[in-house]
């Protein structure tokens, strides 16, 4: 298997730089995502990993050697795209036999490492088909099946789920992660679906603007986001953020937002009290409770998903979701008081975004 290691990595087109300094070290074996909106870099990254991109300046290593001027047929991966691109006039087993087949592999070890790689992938009753007889989850399985047999260092995944519809995705998602548990192999994986970057990954990469805003694990990037753009991207229904500043009143200490409502906080933050701050707090971290306790809320839009009611409304003159695990009747235009789960929310420079 190969470890990867991308050190100080720039990218540029002309004097547009889409990679400004990126390292980030993968160990062997372990499965990557890169996440981020579109334009953020993270397909850019793995094309400069996989040859396919020129690297403008750093250093890109796989497996300890050096694989800057390595053409991508020298490098040990293989890559699954958005586009299957099968052969249409080649059958399964010969579009997934294809690479070996170039390098003039015997006819029996790659009749056995296609075989091998059906089995993996229940593809041996489709062996004898043409792309045009297959669904879209069997055609991304082929390519899947084409990369396996090559028993490459390093697996490339570039946004392999987007053309597929949402059942689909869930069950190809499931394939992918089976995949990776049978065969251990480095997996680095984009997408844009912060979903897909939790349920597969090992390790999540956020990406923006051409940086990495922070690095861990599914866990670490839902309860300990480095700042707001990370606590933005990662949870769904997405944060929710209220501006103000912090006050001290007598022992205890509150969030004060610029529209009047006041949240507890569990800590004293180290800030003074006229520093602007953002405080964050997620919607299933907010319950309902009673009129003395809480914060009031007017009810706009609620959307009941079958098994969560998500609530739209105005906390004073702030926007604010909240997620209802226990179904509780809710209709638009009531009033409804809520209060924070203790030791949820966050605190984030109002200037820099940073994480208190």
């Amino acid at each position: 298997m190969g470890s990867v290691s991308i050190d100080n990595v720039f990218k540029a087109y002309g004097q547009v730089e889409v990679i400004k300094g990126v390292s980030l070290n993968i160990n062997d074996g372990e499965f990557i995502t890169l996440v981020g909106p579109s334009g953020c870099g993270k397909s850019t990254l793995l094309r400069m990993i996989s040859g396919l991109e020129d690297i403008s300046y750093g250093e890109i290593a796989i497996n300890k050697l050096v694989v800057n001027n390595l053409q991508p047929k020298d490098r040990d991966i293989a890559m699954v795209f958005q586009n299957y691109a099968l052969y249409p006039h080649m059958t399964v087993a010969e579009n997934m036999g294809f690479a070996m087949k170039l390098k003039k592999v015997d006819k029996v070890k790659i009749q056995s490492a296609v075989e091998e790689a059906a089995e993996i992938l229940g593809l041996q009753p489709l062996l004898a088909r043409y792309p045009k007889q297959l669904s879209g989850g069997q055609r991304q399985r082929v390519a899947m099946g084409r990369a396996i047999v090559r028993k490459p260092q390093v697996f490339l995944f570039d946004e392999p789920l987007s053309n597929l519809d949402a059942k689909l995705r869930v069950q190809m998602r499931g394939e992918i992660k089976q995949l990776h548990q049978t065969l251990g192999i480095t997996t680095v994986y984009v997408t844009h679906d912060q979903i897909e970057a939790m349920t597969l990954a090992d390790r999540i990469v956020v990406m923006n603007k051409g940086l990495i805003e922070q690095v861990g694990t599914p866990r670490e990037l839902f309860d300990k986001p480095a700042n707001r753009f990370v606590a933005n991207f990662i949870g769904s229904p997405a944060m929710n953020f209220l501006e103000g500043k912090c006050e001290q009143f007598g022992t205890q200490t509150f969030f004060t937002s610029t529209s009047g409502v006041r949240l507890p906080l569990e800590q004293q933050p180290k800030i003074s009290d006229t520093t602007k701050a953002v405080y964050g707090i997620r919607p299933e971290h907010l319950k309902l409770t009673s009129a003395d306790n809480g914060i009031e809320v007017k009810v706009n839009i609620t959307e009941d998903t079958g098994s969560d009611i998500i609530v739209l409304g105005k906390c004073g003159t702030d926007q604010i979701t909240i997620l209802l695990r226990d179904r509780e009747e809710v209709a638009p235009g009531d009033i409804i008081h809520i209060t924070p789960l203790p030791g949820e929310s966050h605190l984030f420079n109002a200037n820099s975004g940073r994480r208190i």
